[in-house]
């Protein structure tokens, strides 16, 4: 069985890694093009490991590529293998900045609570 993978959504149906994609789309078309096999990727479990992917704390996975800039999206498990991906980033440093952890860990929280109801 696959897995599923989504975008989280805020309140209002923006889709800020949707739009992280644009963006990487037309700045950077191969990063993209690697972003985008990655997350399809992430539908079979053997890719839920390194080196595509790693766990990085309270629940969070992230999605790696390294390309002229490091690229990065953050994602967690839901129910019925799914997949929720909720933020975005690109960094030359290996470190992960704090604003962009806390970013993943708000969203997530957000998407659970409004999920349970």
């Amino acid at each position: 069985m696959d897995f599923s993978v989504e975008f989280y959504e805020t309140e209002n149906g923006a889709s800020p890694v949707r739009q992280f994609l644009d963006k990487l789309k037309a700045s950077d078309p191969d990063d993209f093009a690697a972003v985008l096999a990655g997350l399809a990727k992430l539908r079979n479990r053997q890719y839920h490991r390194e080196p595509l992917s790693k766990a990085i704390g309270d629940g969070l996975f992230e999605l790696r590529h390294v390309g002229k800039l490091n690229t990065r999206v953050f994602w967690f498990f839901v129910k019925n293998r799914r997949i929720v991906a909720v933020h975005g980033i690109r960094n030359k440093g290996l470190a992960i900045p704090a604003r962009d952890l806390a970013i993943a860990r708000e969203r997530m929280h957000d998407w659970q609570k409004r999920e349970q109801k």
